[in-house]
């Protein structure tokens, strides 16, 4: 019974390691993809407010 749960501790910290890794990259994919989105509606506001500003042809 000491060897599972030797096994079991043994193995715990790597499941961590792996949780929070997996955590900080998901938060930054996340991050990343409310940037984009930020970044292209203000690009489409300027884009329209230029287009609103050039003479028709």
């Amino acid at each position: 019974m000491d060897s599972v749960w030797g096994a079991i501790w043994g193995i715990v910290p790597t499941i961590v390691v792996g949780l929070i890794f997996w955590f900080i990259l998901w938060s930054i994919i996340r991050i990343d993809r409310h940037e984009r989105k930020a970044q292209a509606k203000i690009e489409a506001q300027e884009r329209a407010r230029l287009a609103s500003r050039s003479p028709s042809s």
